[in-house]
């Protein structure tokens, strides 16, 4: 029997303005917009300067579509646990407002569509990262991680990585040591990201049985883990001074910005052990905050003469 969402969709009439909204929620809108935050200042550091608008542009788009195909090609797969979850309850594929076969078909033509787009207007080292971004995000975290084993998230997480090395390569043609830094940072980023997102909604998954590490674990575990990768991302984030030659600016923001994401972290470890009510997503949304002024850092330190 269909819930109360889904008989409300089903039973409104369709437009083509609701079927196209209902497209682009199968995209993961707001991953996206967080991966494109880190590919354009990467591309700036990798011209030390403002690269080809055109460039700029093509790239975006061919790592929108990327990431949004990953993210169709989820909402297929997970179609069964979201419909056990209330956080994925209005996901188009539990509502009813798509058909499987129409996610399948959308997912495929845009992941298609992303490789030819930036091997016409890239290169084909940028095109190759973007399939290998989809496939580490189907296969390897969907398919593989995400059921299995509580450290999905971090070995899912190479996935939103790529960007970085897409952006690079679309500038230069190769990858250096830099894009690696970038992609460390993000990796290590991830975990203190996603996991208080994982308390907040741990009775979702364990009711859908997805293994993350707040189902398996207590808050106070939880909580650990988060700071030890907090203080790992800030310190990788301090590597990139050296050998991407930056400046006076990306080194004030990576330590004042770093100083205050390990202290939200401890704070969140604080309330754990002392068993009081925690605010995980308080650190989810600072954990975005962080990463966007850090790589607002990295586009603009290039552009100024200390």
């Amino acid at each position: 029997m269909p819930g109360a969402a889904e008989t409300h969709i089903l039973s409104a009439p369709r437009t083509l303005r609701r079927t196209a909204r209902a497209y682009l929620s199968l995209t993961k809108p707001r991953v996206v917009e967080l991966l494109l935050v880190v590919t354009a200042p990467t591309m700036i550091l990798a011209e030390q300067g403002i690269p080809s608008l055109w460039l700029v542009v093509a790239t975006l788009i061919g790592g929108s579509l990327s990431a949004g195909s990953a993210g169709a090609f989820n909402c297929y797969i997970d179609r069964d646990i979201d419909r056990l979850m209330k956080r994925t309850q209005n996901r188009p594929l539990v509502t009813g407002e798509l058909t499987d076969r129409q996610a399948l078909v959308f997912a495929w033509l845009v992941g298609l569509a992303s490789i030819l787009w930036l091997l016409a207007f890239t290169n084909w080292l940028a095109a190759a990262l973007s399939l290998g971004a989809i496939l580490l995000y189907v296969v390897f975290y969907t398919m593989v991680l995400k059921r299995r084993t509580a450290q999905n998230i971090v070995w899912g997480g190479i996935a939103g990585c790529m960007p970085v090395l897409i952006g690079w390569a679309a500038v230069t043609g190769d990858l250096s040591w830099p894009p690696f830094v970038l992609f460390l940072i993000i990796f290590l980023w991830t975990p203190p990201h996603y996991w208080p997102l994982s308390m907040k909604y741990r009775d979702d998954y364990q009711a859908a049985g997805v293994p993350m590490l707040a189902v398996v674990r207590g808050r106070s575990q939880v909580g650990l883990q988060v700071i030890l990768y907090a203080w790992a991302t800030v310190a990788c984030s301090l590597l990139l001074v050296p050998i991407a030659d930056m400046g006076l600016l990306y080194l004030f923001v990576a330590l004042v910005t770093g100083a205050w994401f390990i202290s939200e972290t401890h704070r969140l470890y604080g309330l754990a052990i002392r068993h009081v009510e925690v605010s995980p997503m308080r650190l989810f949304h600072g954990s975005i905050a962080y990463l966007t002024m850090l790589f607002l850092a990295v586009g603009v330190d290039p552009l100024l003469p200390f």
